[in-house]
C-alpha cells in the first residue's frame, strides 16, 4: 500500500527478534506508514540491512546525519521493537548516547507517540531497574507493552525459542489504539 503521507519510525534494537523486524514494516506498510527504520548500532548486526532499505526505500540509519546529508522526514510516530533492558533503561533516564536515543528522549516532549515493545527474559524483567524504568516511561505517556496480554518475558536463555511468537502486531494495534495511527 502507498504511504498516506505520515512517517513511523521503527527503532529496532539488538535482540534475536530484530532478524524478523521486516514484518513489523510490512504490517505498518500495509497500513499505509512510510517507514524509516532506525537501528541501535548493536542491532546493525542483528538485520538485514540491504533487504530493509530495499522493503522501505529509505536507507537503515544508525548514527547522526552529517550537517551535508538530509535531513529525514519527521516522525509522527514512533514504535521501539524489539525493545531491549538496555534501550529501555537509557530511555527512561533521558539517555542520548546513540542517535535512536536522541531520537527517544525528545519524542515525548514533542508530542509524538511512542510505543515500546520489549523483548527481555523473565532476568531482566525481575530488576528494578527495568520496572522502574517502565513505570516512569508510562508516566511521561509512553505506550509500553509489557505485562499480562502484551509482552510477557520468557525464560532466561530460551528467547531463541520464542521469536516465531514475538507480538509484533501489538505495537501498531497499540498505536492505532493511543490515537497515533492512520
Amino acid at each position: 500500500m502507498r504511504s498516506l503521507g505520515r512517517t513511523l519510525y521503527i527503532i529496532v534494537c539488538a535482540a534475536g527478534a530484530a532478524r524478523d523486524v521486516s514484518r513489523l514494516v510490512g504490517h505498518a506498510q500495509d497500513e499505509g506508514w512510510a517507514v524509516q527504520v532506525i537501528a541501535t548500532p548493536a542491532a546493525m548486526d542483528f538485520i538485514d540491512v540491504v533487504a530493509l532499505e530495499d522493503q522501505t526505500g529509505r536507507p537503515v540509519r544508525s548514527r547522526y546525519r552529517k550537517p551535508n546529508e538530509p535531513r529525514p522526514p519527521r516522525a509522527d510516530a514512533i514504535i521501539v521493537a524489539p525493545a531491549t533492558f538496555n534501550t529501555i533503561n537509557k530511555f527512561a533516564q533521558g539517555m542520548t548516547d546513540t542517535y535512536a536515543l536522541g531520537l527517544l528522549a525528545e519524542a515525548p516532549g514533542l508530542g509524538i507517540p511512542v510505543v515500546v515493545l520489549p523483548f527481555v527474559n523473565s532476568a531482566f524483567a525481575a530488576r528494578a531497574p527495568l520496572r522502574h524504568s517502565i513505570d516512569n516511561l508510562r508516566a511521561e505517556g509512553v505506550t509500553v507493552l509489557f505485562g499480562p496480554g502484551q509482552f510477557e518475558p520468557h525464560p532466561a536463555g530460551t528467547g531463541a525459542e520464542q521469536l516465531k511468537d514475538y507480538p509484533w502486531h501489538l505495537a501498531l494495534k497499540a498505536l492505532n489504539t493511543r490515537g497515533g495511527g492512520l
